[in-house]
C-alpha cells in the first residue's frame, strides 16, 4: 500500500501543541506520511524531535492582521509546491490557504476545529474583528464537508449552522502510570494558555484567602494583566509564574500539584462548549480539579466524578472550592481515586481508534 501524505497547518509554536503532536504521531506510526506546518520568528527555539515531518514558516509579523496575511500567503505557496494527498486546516486562521491550495491541486481537505474560533471572547468583544472571522467561518466551513472537533457540543453546533457532520476527537492524553507523590506542601497548578476568558481576574484575588501557593505554567495574551493583578493584590508570595513547559515535561509538573484549576468565563460558545487538554491531563495525573459546570465537563463528571464543578466564576466561589479540596480529605481522596479509574478510559489509546477510522474512511 502506498503511503498517503497529509499536511496539517497551524499558526502556533509546534513544540507546545499537544493535540497536534498526538494526532501526527498516531497517523505517522500507522502508515501515513505526515507533515505539520507552523510558524517561527527570529530566535525561535529549536524544534523538538518527532516521528513526523515538521516545517516552520519564518514570519516577520507576530500578531494582528499583518501576521495572518503574511502567514496565509507563505502557507499557500508552501502548500502549492508540497506533495500531498490531503490538507488539514487547524482552526479558521489556516482555513483560507488550505481551501485554495486544495482547490488548485484538486486534493482532499479536512477541517480540525480546536476551538469554536469565531466565538472566542477576545473576538466577540471586538465587533469588527468578529465580523471578519464570522464571515470567514460562514463562507469557508461549509466547503469542508469532512472534519472533526474537540467536543460534541461544537460538532452539533456546526451541523446545525453549516450542515456538516463532524466527528469528535477529544483532547485526551497518552496513557501513563500516575506517580503517587507525597505533598509536603499543597500546591495549586494552572497550566495552559494565560489568555482572556480563563478567569484570572477572579482566581488571583481568590488566593488572598487560600493557604497554598498557585503555580501558573503558560503564557498568553493576558499574561501582563495577570502579573499586574498579582502585584495589585500583593500576592507575590503566593503566586508564581513559571513560563511555558513543553508537553514532554508537563506530567512531572502536574503530578507535583495537589489541586488543579481549569476556569473558563461563560462568554461566547467557545468557552461554554470547551473541553480543554488540561481537564484530561489533570485526570491522567490523578489531580482533583476545579472546573466549570458547563455541558462537556458536567457530562464527564457525572460519569466519573473527578472534579469540583462551580456554577459562577467569582472570587468567593473559587476561594470556597479551593479550600474545600484543601481541607476535605475524604472528598479529595475520593476524587483522586476516581481520576485513576477515569484515566483508564479517557486516554489517547482509546481516542486514537476514532482518528484512524476517520482517515481510513477519507482515503477509501
Amino acid at each position: 500500500m502506498v503511503k498517503k501524505n497529509i499536511v496539517f497547518a497551524v499558526t502556533n509554536d509546534l513544540n507546545y501543541d499537544q493535540r497536534m503532536i498526538r494526532i501526527c504521531n498516531s497517523l505517522q506510526q500507522n502508515g501515513y506520511c505526515v507533515t505539520l506546518v507552523g510558524r517561527s520568528y527570529k530566535n525561535t527555539g529549536a524544534l523538538e524531535q518527532q516521528t513526523f515531518n515538521q516545517k516552520r514558516l519564518l514570519l516577520f509579523f507576530k500578531k494582528g492582521a499583518l501576521f495572518y496575511i503574511e502567514y496565509s500567503v507563505k502557507l499557500f505557496f508552501y502548500l502549492l509546491f508540497k506533495k500531498t494527498d490531503c490538507y488539514c486546516a487547524i482552526d479558521l486562521d489556516t482555513i483560507i490557504p488550505i481551501y485554495f491550495a486544495s482547490l488548485f491541486k484538486r486534493k482532499k481537505r479536512i477541517y480540525d476545529a480546536h476551538e469554536y474560533f469565531s466565538q472566542q471572547k477576545e473576538i466577540l468583544e471586538r465587533p469588527n474583528i468578529y465580523k471578519i472571522w464570522y464571515n470567514i467561518e460562514k463562507l469557508f466551513l461549509p466547503k469542508f464537508p469532512f472534519g472533526y472537533t474537540v467536543s460534541n457540543c461544537i460538532a452539533r453546533e456546526f451541523e446545525k449552522l453549516y450542515s456538516v457532520k463532524y466527528e469528535t476527537i477529544r483532547n485526551v492524553p497518552l496513557p501513563s502510570i500516575s506517580k503517587n507523590k507525597s505533598h509536603n506542601e499543597k500546591k495549586i497548578i494552572y497550566q495552559g494558555a494565560v489568555n482572556e476568558a480563563r478567569g484570572f481576574e477572579f482566581l488571583i484575588p481568590a488566593m488572598q484567602n487560600v493557604e497554598a501557593k498557585l503555580l501558573i505554567y503558560g503564557d498568553g495574551n493576558f499574561i501582563e494583566q495577570a502579573k499586574a493583578l498579582v502585584v495589585e493584590y500583593d500576592l507575590n508570595n503566593k503566586i508564581e509564574f513559571k513560563g511555558k513547559v513543553i508537553p514532554s515535561l508537563l506530567d512531572d509538573v502536574t503530578q507535583n500539584a495537589y489541586v488543579a484549576i481549569n476556569l473558563v468565563e461563560n462568554i461566547g460558545l467557545n468557552q461554554y462548549f470547551s473541553l480543554a487538554n488540561k481537564f484530561f491531563d489533570h485526570i491522567k495525573c490523578s489531580i482533583p480539579q476545579i472546573t466549570m459546570n458547563f455541558p462537556e465537563y458536567k457530562a464527564i463528571n457525572e460519569e466519573y466524578n473527578v472534579a469540583v464543578l462551580i456554577n459562577d466564576l467569582n472570587t468567593d466561589t473559587i476561594t470556597t472550592a479551593i479550600n474545600r479540596l484543601l481541607k476535605d480529605e475524604v472528598l479529595y481522596q475520593r476524587l483522586k481515586q476516581n481520576c485513576k479509574e477515569a484515566a483508564k478510559e479517557l486516554n489517547w489509546q482509546k481516542e486514537e481508534i476514532k482518528l484512524l477510522s476517520f482517515y481510513k474512511n477519507i482515503f477509501e
